[in-house]
């Protein structure tokens, strides 16, 4: 194919292929000219411009195949109009001389119509440039066209279209040849040659313009004719053409046009009067109505209707919003005068009344619904309510005149009834679709919308009273606030007016309806309301017996509501299931006796009655079933039972009834076997297990009954048909925009669609699919559709006799009925066993036995060569499901070798398609059938079936079958892989476009071939390469095609491609080809374009976008048919059609799209994404006027110039979306939060507002989020305070996002304060709107979130400006106050406990943060009277302010905390397992209520943690000990705390205040054991942190250290939870909480501890402390008993966490028990804190046991300080010691000096291992050097702490003491200045210790060494400051050694330290060029030296005097100071020894 890559055709290559192969080649070199001529310049195109034509005139005449020719006609159109045009006459001269040729032979064919495609493309490329040829050749070829077949006809009219085009009004002389010639088109038989007429008829209006004023009405009756037996694609383009011709008509009323006065004028009136004599009268008759018109015989058939509907929608569309805005009325008034009694024509049936009616609901829908905005659509719903008022009008006075007992007739009821239906069904629509923006108009009083649906649900006709309630349903979803309102006013008005019919049917319908709704509003209705509607139907049903006139409406209302109410699930219902079940049980006589004695009695209205009660008891069972299967045990299904026999056994009377009371009972008995059927097939089958064969039986007699006479196969079989083959069938059972107006076409013209009226107890049933009304089918089809799904059932639980008795029987029914009713039998029993194979397969049953085949195979077979394709199709699956479920190979190759003869033999239609599609099933079920010689067989066969050139459908089924078993077969098709594609191939180059259902098959194929090669098509072999090729070719073959739905199956192709071998695929022309399809009318073309898009945006979003733009801006205008890209990009495009969009699962594509969008490119183009976001969210702003739109405003508008319609829509183009709907506006917001998540992920500049400044300075394309803070904030503030409530939501959302994520980031300009202060005021305005009183709850609840997040976050600082939100808090806080009753009772009780518990976790959130706060404040303050500060008055302003938030709380800090131990309380009621159920209070808690404790779960677990927290930390502030116990309680209105807290259960015992705490105590406890000894995945962070602080807060006070010291089992469970926590969350954070409660435990034990053993001493006195007992654990033996010790189980964790950190302290590990030389650690922050606080812990342990036990643990306890003390050890620069190191030296220090290890008992042992510590300590310096790093301070401290802190006899053991001498020694000897600092600082500590046993044989050993040291300075001058230090540090040894030395010594020190100190002086010579070093050296010794003179001045005098040198230097350097000491106030020395002090070790551990 690479050969095929030349400007010239390379024909050597060319010549050398086969027939196949050359037209590949040459398609593929076509499609590189396409590309190459628009790159090449002109110059070298006009070069080789003659040699191309050549070529391709030379291919034109080869008989190119369809997308070839459309090739080359481009490419020759390109090539003329980019090159030199002087050939093209040529050219076209022999292109007309193609058409004329006389060769009529198919071979020709195609080059003859290569000839017209190539005119067409001239023309429309190069126009009047080629000037007046175009009049030969459009005569030429409509001349052609007389004798063109088809395939002719179809290119000829494109063509035209085409010529049209590029002539503009050139074209004028032809203009009316070409319109005769698309007439007569327009009416052709063949579906493509219309389509492509009416095209070509389109483009001629542009210009023409007698079509849309002389000629209009009979452009109308021609359209209208060309509906007639038209299919879904030629409905559409006519559709299009009459609409567009009509509004062009109305809209060229003015305008230049006019000025030629020969145009007649078309006013809106007329134009829609056509439209309308279309709908009503079909093609007939015209403006006159015909003969039979009169006699009312002809009826307009449904295709015409259909297209006429869609044309009205083409027709309003193409006028615009704008257009429609202005005349809503008017079109309101015409469309539903479609369905009134002035055309009694349209609705004289009942069938066609509800055609009629679904095709006005369709034209209201699809142009309000799409066209209008929401301030528009709220202008049209009161312009409906308008017209249902008028009505209303005329009915009440209809039902008014006379009296009542002359009803009036059912004509004048009739009168309206149906435009009221579709007046009521559009404004529920209308305001479901608005959600809660709808709310103004609902306020409006002038509307009155409630009054007037309430009114007209008393309507005489039954359809009005449901379209009624299902308009409540709506609004009721819609606006959930009303949903309580609403069902409280129905159901008054049904228990007011009992007495009439209508109003008892209407408003239990409105009631039914409305229950239906609350499954859809999240807040539901209060739980009190199950109650009220249950005794009113009992109430119904009770007294329907009472009035004859009323029983039948009764009982079915009755019924009805308890059916209704079932839908709201186990929780209202188990309350009253007992009163239902008895219901039940009596509707049913007990016995067949009784059953008997009935039928006796009675008449056809007893009997009418008797049977929809019983009708209406099946569906309230069922809906029971289905909506509570939860409440199903074993009890109530054996309560359910019993009258199930009695049932059954009526089902076979039913008959016989029937015949005995006539006709009135036919339908009656219908309904009640429909619901029979389906409460049993819900039902298991056992429970019926004894009626099986008498249900068998009914079942079958009801399938072949015999006054059945229309076949619906298109409701029965497609559920049973895989969902693949029905893409074989019409396109109508595909998925499309039209789908509710297409789908009566489904039905055939005999069948009703499906209409409420039908079966009113659906009007809860069904979820708002879309926004579609239920659709129930008629009784009839309802029950055969019900009876098949049960015989499936029924009939696999039969005996295999009766199974095989019940098969022959329906056979011989079928065998024997007559030909029309033969076909409704054969599909009925073929439903029936499908759904039998269906069942069976699924449940892995088995068929029975041998015999059950034969029948089985009859009936299928039989079905397999049915006409009907539908049948075939079940045949097929059928067939396929048989085999699986036999699951016999022999069997099933039988099948497939049957299929095979009947392929070879047949020469029909429907014996190929039915056995072909029968092969495909068979490999679907069963994969490969057995063998790959059945492979090669079924492949050979359908190869030559889809080459039969004969019928397009053997063609279509045989390769649709093709791509069932490419995809079953998998790698077994490798071997085909390429003969089936060059067939693929081949078959797209050659089969006409007008089959376009064998291209949908031929991409199917390729699809699953792509899906088959999968990952392998990235191979770079030759195959692979050509088999890429060749896939890539097909989908450019299938992208070119006219169809949509194979440019649909193409985009699947390359998605497919790209998703294998993304390299390969090219992406910009892919984008191009989806940006172009973005917005087609066919809904699975867009579907598939965005399936595409999700998928290639996850991987490549940037070029995605980049190459939308570049597309957009290269294109013409008619490329892209929404230019919307160009302005906002493919975003703002996605975003548009996200708006406009009604298919939910389009929608949720596109959201998904955009959000990986967002995730891969939001951050490098934050600006372009905010700014789509603002625009989007900016149309809430002008919403708040909607309300008061006056619709008088109408009038004057219309004056306005019409043309302004076009003018104004030029102006929409700016703005991404012209009033996007609300749900848009929440997916923006979901956006912003997105973006947020995105730029925290990315950079931290996005947080840092000078970083940001800083880089936005240095490049300008840089972007941050924080430089939008304003418009991110603004975007929140519009979301949260719009009309609709999700939005509001959303809105919060965001601004909680914004606070939680910038509320810390500094303002640069304001020191001190952030960024985020300066929108304090927009915040407080964006929460205010949420509290007040109307707000749902859900809305309140997240407010209150944002407000604690506000105020938590110290944005704030000044109280007055805090004090706005929190008096949000405040309000809500005394609306929770108010009780129970001040709540709304709008909703579910378990709503009004959302609401309370997120103000108390408000509440909290902000009491924890201002306790915390005035925490931290107290310990600044105590800093800061330490060190006095300039910045004092600034903390005390801070100060005051937090003070104040906790002073603001405190006020209400009463009332709080009985309502936080309230709902603590519920909490833990609420979480108790179910076995504790019966104990729980039977009114429910503080908060919820028992019936909606399962709902109020929920909101218990959100909040209760911070909670817990808040309790805890008040119950800590009043250390328990409260003044008034009932304090706080006079503020509330009702006791909020159960009595059990604070009370007995009755009211004499009153609890003291010891119970209260400990109450108190055990319910915080209780409540966090609990949560975290049972940590859920699920659980947060935030409420393991806050459960540990509530526990860490709880043990600050001594109160409850008491009760956890003094119980030592419960502090043992404290600690293993604590350790499971520690096991199973890693979190640093959650971790150190833990310890921090370990430490608090422990500390409780050591409290506990002393103060036993206080009081022991008190008690026993002196006298008798040998025999005092031992207090702690270990008591007398020193055993520790796991699981019972505390000590054990603190040891355990400790060692968990220092394993962790350090895996080397664990011996296992280690390999060895001894200290083993290894790297040293440097562990994380973390990880040190973790390390550090694990061994303070560890160093409280001794004090917790007796001495005999902390023998026990000590060595445990050593090992592990001394470990982490080696294994952290490292040298840190300035020598300081790290914060482990520092840890373990305090706890070494903590152990060494504890009383145990003086006390008698222990102290020998004690010493032992202390001694054992110390060599280990000592052991640690490897002689061998292995531990190079290893820090000598660390050490050496560690030595000096045992030496200092232990008792003497533990180190003056001689070996240890000499090895401590030589440790130090060692130390002294290194020429590190910092390591002698610290040695010297060590040793004069040492030195100083009072006990001379300790400290002489060190001073003895390293004096000399000192001095010895220090008089070697002389030689090396100190070089730095450390240096300098040094000898400072070991001078002040030598001081020190003076001072503590003996008399008889001291002169001998003296005199050792004074030479030293005078060789430091320096001459004045040298003094001045001297280093500033040896300056302060100099300054130190004359400073010392000057006070030791004075202190030891004998000893001094007597050394000068013995040595005069000295003397002099010291005289000198005196002398010389003198000035500069008397100048200088402040001594050097002061100086200096502030720097020694900075220096000190940070711990002081001596």
């Amino acid at each position: 194919m690479e050969l095929a890559h030349s400007l010239l055709l390379n024909e050597e290559a060319y010549n050398q292929l086969g027939e196949v192969q050359k037209a590949e080649f040459v398609f593929e070199w076509l499609k590189f000219l396409e590309k190459v001529l628009l790159a090449t310049s002109r110059a070298d195109i006009r070069e080789k411009q003659k040699r191309i034509v050549e070529q391709l005139i030379s291919l034109l005449n080869s008989s190119p195949g369809p997308p070839t020719r459309k090739l080359l006609a481009q490419n020759l159109a390109i090539l003329y109009s980019i090159g030199d045009t002087f050939s093209v006459y040529q050219t076209i001269d022999k292109c007309n001389e193609l058409i004329r040729s006389k060769d009529d032979s198919p071979s020709y064919l195609p080059t003859k119509l290569a000839a017209v495609v190539c005119l067409g493309s001239l023309y429309k490329k190069l126009g009047r440039l080629l000037g007046n040829t175009f009049i030969d050749t459009v005569g030429n070829i409509l001349k052609a066209m007389k004798s063109a077949e088809s395939q002719g006809r179809y290119e000829i009219m494109l063509s035209l279209q085409n010529i049209l085009n590029g002539l503009g009004a050139a074209a004028a002389p032809c203009h009316r040849d070409i319109y005769k010639a698309a007439r007569s088109c327009l009416t052709d038989r063949s579906m493509a040659v219309r389509c492509a007429a009416a095209k070509c008829l389109l483009e001629l209006q542009k210009e023409a313009t007698f079509m849309w004023s002389t000629d209009m009405d009979s452009v109308a009756t021609l359209c209208f004719k060309s509906f007639e037996g038209s299919n879904y694609d030629v409905r559409i383009a006519v559709s299009k053409l009459l609409g567009t011709v009509l509004a062009r008509a109305v809209i060229s009323k003015q305008g230049t046009a006019a000025s030629r006065q020969n145009i007649r004028r078309v006013s809106l009136e007329e134009a829609m009067e056509l439209l309308g004599t279309g709908f009503l009268r079909g093609s007939s008759g015209f403006l006159r109505a015909s003969g039979d018109m009169l006699k009312g015989t002809s009826s307009v058939s449904r295709d015409v209707r259909v297209g006429v509907t869609q044309a009205y929608v083409v027709f309003v569309s193409t006028l615009g919003g704008h257009w429609l805005e202005r005349n809503f009325a008017t079109l309101l008034s015409h469309v539903l005068s479609l369905v009134s009694q002035s055309h009694p024509k349209a609705i004289q049936t009942q069938m066609d009344a509800v055609c009629c009616r679904r095709c006005v609901s369709f034209i209201l829908r699809t142009t309000i619904g799409s066209l209008l905005g929401e301030k528009a659509q709220i202008a049209a719903a009161k312009d409906i309510c308008q017209a249902i008022w008028k009505l209303k009008k005329v009915a009440d006075a209809v039902m008014s005149e006379g009296n009542l007992e002359t009803r009036p007739g059912p004509a004048d009821v009739a009168a309206s009834q149906h435009v009221l239906v579709c007046a009521l069904q559009e404004l529920g629509n209308l305001i479901y679709g608005l959600g809660t923006t709808a709310a103004p108009l609902l306020q409006d009083s002038s509307a009155g919308i409630l009054d007037n649906v309430i009114s007209i649900i008393i309507h005489p006709s039954i359809s009005v009273r449901l379209a009624a309630g299902w308009c409540l349903h709506c609004i009721a979803v819609a606006l959930p606030s009303y949903l309580t309102p609403l069902l409280d006013r129905c159901l008054e008005r049904l228990t007011m007016l009992k007495s009439s019919s209508e109003a008892v049917t209407g408003f239990s319908f409105a009631v039914a309806a409305l229950l239906g709704a609350v499954k859809h509003c999240p807040l539901g209705i209060p739980h009190g309301k199950g109650k009220i509607i249950v005794m009113l139907a009992e109430d119904l049903l009770c007294s329907a017996a009472q009035n004859s006139r009323l029983s039948l409406q009764r009982t079915q209302a009755g019924w009805l509501l308890m059916a209704a109410l079932m839908t709201l699930g186990s929780s209202f219902i188990s309350h009253h299931l007992s009163r239902v079940l008895r219901l039940w049980k009596c509707v049913f006589p007990i016995s067949s006796k009784d059953l008997e004695t009935e039928r006796s009695r009675g008449d056809s209205f007893t009997w009418q009655v008797t049977l929809e009660g019983r009708a209406g008891a099946l569906c309230a069972i069922k809906s029971f079933v289905t909506h509570c299967d939860d409440l199903l045990t074993d009890e109530v299904i054996q309560r359910l039972l019993p009258p199930l026999p009695c049932a059954i056994d009526l089902l076979t009377q039913l008959s016989s009834i029937q015949k005995t009371y006539g006709s009135p009972l036919k339908t009656p008995s219908m309904i009640y076997r429909q619901r029979l059927y389906e409460l049993l097939a819900l039902l298991p089958p056992e429970i019926y297990a004894g009626s099986l064969c008498v249900i068998l039986k009914e079942l079958a007699t009801d399938l072949t009954a015999s006054d059945i006479q229309m076949a619906a196969s298109t409701f029965l079989l497609p559920p049973l048909c895989h969902q693949d083959d029905l893409l074989l069938l019409s396109p109508l059972l595909q998925e499309t925009d039209h789908r509710f107006i297409e789908e009566q076409l489904l039905l055939g013209n005999g069948i009703a669609c499906g209409s409420l009226e039908y079966d009113p107890f659906s009007i809860y049933e069904h979820g708002i699919e879309g926004n579609s009304v239920p659709k129930p089918l008629p009784p009839m089809f309802s029950l055969i559709s019900s009876a098949t799904r049960l015989f499936g059932i029924v009939c696999a639980h039969v005996g295999e006799t009766q199974r095989l008795s019940v098969l022959e029987l329906l056979l011989d029914s079928i065998k024997h009925s007559k030909a029309s009713r033969q076909q409704v039998v054969q599909l009925h029993v073929l439903s029936a066993f499908s759904s039998f194979l269906k069942y069976v397969a699924s449940s892995r049953g088995n068929l029975g036995s041998e015999e059950i085949k034969r029948p089985a195979l009859t009936l299928l077979m039989g079905a397999l060569e049915s006409a009907n394709p539908l049948m075939r199709c079940a045949a097929a699956e059928g067939l396929a499901r048989l085999a699986q479920v036999i699951g016999d190979g022999s069997f099933t190759a039988g099948l497939a070798q049957v299929s095979f003869d009947k392929l070879k033999s047949a020469r029909d239609v429907v014996t190929r398609t039915g056995h072909s599609l029968a092969l495909g099933s068979l490999h679907r079920y069963l994969g490969g059938v057995g063998s790959s010689q059945h492979l090669n067989a079924c492949i050979g066969i359908l190869y030559t079936l889809s080459q039969d050139g004969t019928s397009p459908d053997v063609r279509t089924w045989a390769l649709h079958s093709l791509s069932l078993i490419i995809d079953s077969s998998g790698p077994l098709y490798h071997v085909h892989v390429e003969s089936t594609l060059s067939l693929i191939l081949m078959l797209l180059l050659t089969v006409p476009p007008t089959h376009a259902e064998v291209h949908q098959s031929l991409g199917r194929c390729l699809n699953a071939l792509i899906t088959t090669l999968g990952p392998e098509l990235q191979g770079n072999s030759t195959a692979v390469s050509a088999l890429r090729t060749s896939c890539l070719l097909g989908c450019a073959v299938m992208q070119d095609n006219p169809d949509c739905l194979v440019q649909a199956q193409a985009i699947s192709c390359l998605q497919q491609l790209h998703m294998f071998a993304p390299r390969y695929v090219n992406l910009s022309s892919l984008v191009s080809c989806l940006c172009v399809n973005l917005c087609s009318s066919y809904l699975l073309l867009r579907r598939a374009v965005l399936a595409c898009l999700r998928q290639i945006v996850q991987r490549e979003a940037a070029e995605v976008s980049e190459h939308a733009v570049i597309l957009a801006k290269d294109s013409r205008e008619d490329l892209i048919p929404d230019a919307s890209i160009r302005e906002v990009g493919l975003e703002g495009a996605l975003l548009n059609l996200l708006d406009k969009e009604s298919d939910q699962r389009l929608c949720q594509d596109i959201r998904e799209t955009l959000s990986h969008m967002i995730t891969s490119m939001a951050v490098g183009k934050l600006s372009f994404w905010l700014k789509l976001c603002k625009d989007v969210l900016a149309s809430s702003t002008d919403f708040t006027t909607v309300a008061s739109v006056d619709t008088t405003q109408e009038d004057e508008v219309d004056k306005g110039d019409d043309a302004s319609v076009l003018t104004c829509r030029n102006d929409e183009k700016y703005q991404p979306i012209a009033n996007p709907r609300w749900s848009t506006r929440v997916f923006a917001a979901e956006c912003v939060c997105k973006i947020i998540n995105q730029c925290e992920n990315s950079d931290s500049a996005h947080f840092d507002i000078i970083l940001a400044q800083e880089m936005k300075e240095r490049d300008s394309r840089n972007d941050f989020l924080v430089l939008h803070l304003a418009d991110l904030i603004r975007m929140a503030f519009m979301a949260a305070t719009d009309q609709s409530d999700q939005l509001r939501l959303s809105g919060l959302q965001t601004l909680l996002v914004i606070v939680r994520k910038f509320a810390t980031i500094p303002e640069p300009e304001f020191p001190g304060h952030v960024i985020l202060e300066q929108y304090q005021a927009n915040v407080g305005a964006a929460l205010r709107p949420a509290f007040t009183s109307d707000t749902p709850p859900d809305v309140t609840a997240k407010a209150c979130q944002v407000c604690s997040a506000w105020i938590a976050s110290g944005v704030v600082s000044d109280l007055n400006d805090l004090r706005r939100v929190h008096q949000l808090l405040v309000s809500s806080l005394m609306k929770i106050q108010a009780g129970k009753e001040a709540l709304s009772q709008l909703y579910n009780e378990s709503a009004s406990a959302m609401e309370i518990l997120a103000v108390l976790k408000a509440w909290a959130e902000v009491y924890i943060i201002a306790v915390e706060r005035q925490k931290k404040q107290t310990e600044k303050q105590k800093q800061i009277t330490k060190t006095v500060s300039p910045m004092e008055e600034n903390a005390r302003d801070v100060s005051s302010s937090i003070d104040g938030l906790l002073g603001l709380v405190q006020t209400d800090l009463g009332t709080l905390s009985k309502l936080w131990l309230a709902a603590l309380q519920d909490f833990a009621l609420l979480t108790l397992p179910s076995e504790f159920a019966s104990q729980l209070p039977l009114e429910g808690g503080a908060f919820y209520t028992a019936e909606t404790s399962e709902n109020a779960k929920l909101h218990y677990h959100n909040s209760w943690a911070l909670i817990l927290h808040a309790t805890a930390l008040w119950l800590t502030s009043t250390g328990f000990i409260v003044t008034d116990p009932d304090e706080g309680a006079t503020n509330l209105s009702r006791p909020v705390t159960p009595t059990t807290m604070c009370q007995g259960s009755s009211g004499s015992t009153v609890k003291s205040p010891e119970d209260v705490y400990t109450d108190r105590f055990h319910l915080i406890l209780g409540i966090s054991v609990e949560f975290l000894c049972s940590l859920r995945s699920d659980a947060t962070m935030e409420s393991i942190t806050a459960c540990l602080h509530a526990l860490q807060a709880l043990l600050d006070v001594p109160w409850p250290r008491s009760k956890i010291g003094s119980d030592q089992d419960l502090g043992v469970e404290l600690l293993n939870v604590l350790h499971r926590v520690i096991l199973t969350r890693e979190s640093p954070s959650i971790q150190l909480a833990s310890l921090e409660v370990v430490r608090q435990i422990i500390y409780a034990a050591q409290e506990h501890v002393k103060e036993k053993r206080r009081s022991a001493e008190v008690d026993d006195g002196a006298a008798e402390k040998e025999t005092l007992p031992e207090f702690g654990e270990g008591k007398d033996t020193g055993g520790l008993v796991p699981g019972r010790s505390l000590v054990f189980a603190t040891l355990e964790l400790c060692v968990c966490i220092l394993v962790r950190q350090l895996p080397e302290l664990n011996p296992k590990l280690t390999g060895s028990p001894g200290v083993k030389a290894a790297k040293v650690q440097i562990l994380s922050e973390d990880g040190n804190k973790l390390v550090s606080a694990a061994l303070i812990i560890l160093s409280e342990l001794p004090e917790v046991c007796s001495p005999e036990g902390s023998i026990s643990v000590l060595p445990t306890i050593l090992y592990l300080i001394i470990g982490v003390l080696r294994e952290t050890a490292v040298r840190l620069p300035g020598g300081q010691l790290s914060s482990t190191v520092a840890a373990a030296l305090q706890a070494l220090k903590g152990i060494l000096s504890s009383p145990l290890a003086r006390a008698e008992k222990s102290h020998s042992a004690w010493t032992d291992l202390l001694r054992s510590a110390l060599t280990t300590v000592l052991d640690c310096w490897e002689p061998d050097g292995a531990h190079q790093e290893l820090d000598e301070i660390s050490l050496l401290t560690a030595i000096t702490v045992f030496i200092l802190s232990t008792s003497p006899e533990v180190t003056t053991i001689q070996c240890l003491q000499e090895r401590c001498i030589e440790k130090f020694k060692a130390t002294l000897e290194l020429k590190d200045p910092v390591v002698q600092i610290k040695c010297y600082q060590l040793l004069l500590s040492v030195f100083q210790y009072p006990n001379p046993a300790v400290s002489y044989p060190y001073i003895h050993s390293l004096a000399s060494s000192i001095v010895r040291k220090l008089q070697e300075t002389d030689k090396i001058k100190p070089e730095d400051a450390a240096e300098l230090q040094a000898i400072q540090e070991g001078i002040k040894v030598l001081e020190a050694l003076v001072a503590i030395a003996e008399e008889q010594h001291r002169a001998q020190l003296v005199a050792g330290i004074l030479p030293i100190l005078i060789s430091f002086l320096l001459d004045e010579n040298t003094l001045g060029s001297a280093s500033t070093t040896m300056r302060s050296l100099h300054d130190f010794a004359l400073q010392n030296l000057m006070q030791i003179g004075p202190q030891y001045s004998s000893i001094f005098k007597n050394l000068m005097a013995s040595f005069p040198a000295m003397k002099a230097r010291l005289e000198a350097a005196i002398k010389s100071n003198q000035e500069s000491i008397k100048i200088k106030t402040t001594p050097k020395h002061i100086k200096n020894s502030g720097k020694n002090s900075s220096i000190q070790l940070k711990t002081n551990f001596f």
